[in-house]
């Protein structure tokens, strides 16, 4: 029996629910049950187990796995909590099924998301020993000189922390594109203000071997060859 037994937060992902760092979230908040009684932090699950979560149960998904890459306009926050945030990633898309979104871009951010509905997927790409490639080009309010290109690439304190080492070129005077391997809360934007810049835009155009091709609000789903791109960067 105890075989069959896993933790929570990932039966959470493999019934497609969500990631297991949100469903970590949601048993945190009490709004998960499992078996009518309240869920705690770290507790294991059997595969017949009746899991809820506010007061809703997870059942499991019946269809293959859905993978899409989303072109988010400004203003729309990646969050699967539609009761807080009203401009929320999951109404905007509003799709047939339950999907979440594969890390985060932030509120004044646009750009390339991706979307899925496979928790296993979610975690190997968030998972911080992957070097998982994220590409931006970013304007901001002052000419670009050659020591804020060295200081960028080199690594920037911010949030107790210096950050990696990354690819950072200029376009033109105010804009440039960078390359990260990591994901700190809004990273980029801190990076520029602890220099003396402002971001005036910063738009994702690519997240390892998905490049952005969509018109602002759209989505797609993935092609085969990207998927098997995306499973072999990551494996």
């Amino acid at each position: 029996m105890s075989e069959k037994l896993i933790r929570l937060n990932k039966r959470l992902s493999e019934l497609g629910f969500c990631s297991r760092r949100e469903g970590d979230k949601l048993i945190d908040a009490g709004r998960v049950t499992v078996n009518g009684k309240s869920a705690e932090m770290g507790m294991k699950v059997q595969p017949g187990d009746e899991i809820f979560v506010d007061g809703k149960r997870v059942k499991p998904r019946s269809e293959d796995h859905v993978y899409l890459a989303f072109n988010k306009p400004i203003g729309i926050v990646c969050t699967t909590d539609t009761r807080v945030e009203k401009d929320n990633i999951i109404d905007y898309i509003n799709y047939p099924k339950r999907i979440f979104p594969i890390g985060r871009l932030d509120k004044m951010s646009e750009g390339l998301i991706l979307l899925t509905d496979d928790g296993d997927i979610v975690n190997e790409i968030l998972r911080e020993s992957k070097k998982q490639e994220k590409e931006y080009i970013v304007t901001v309010d002052k000419l670009i000189s050659q020591t804020f290109l060295k200081r960028m690439a080199g690594g920037v304190p911010i949030l107790d922390t210096v950050t990696k080492k990354c690819e950072v070129e200029r376009l033109d005077n105010f804009t440039f594109k960078i390359v990260l391997t990591q994901g700190l809360n809004r990273q980029i934007r801190r990076m520029c203000e602890y220099l003396g810049y402002n971001v005036t835009s910063l738009k994702r155009i690519r997240v390892i071997n998905i490049n952005l091709d969509l018109p602002v609000g759209e989505y797609r789903d993935l092609t085969r060859e990207e998927l098997d791109g995306l499973k072999k960067a990551i494996s």
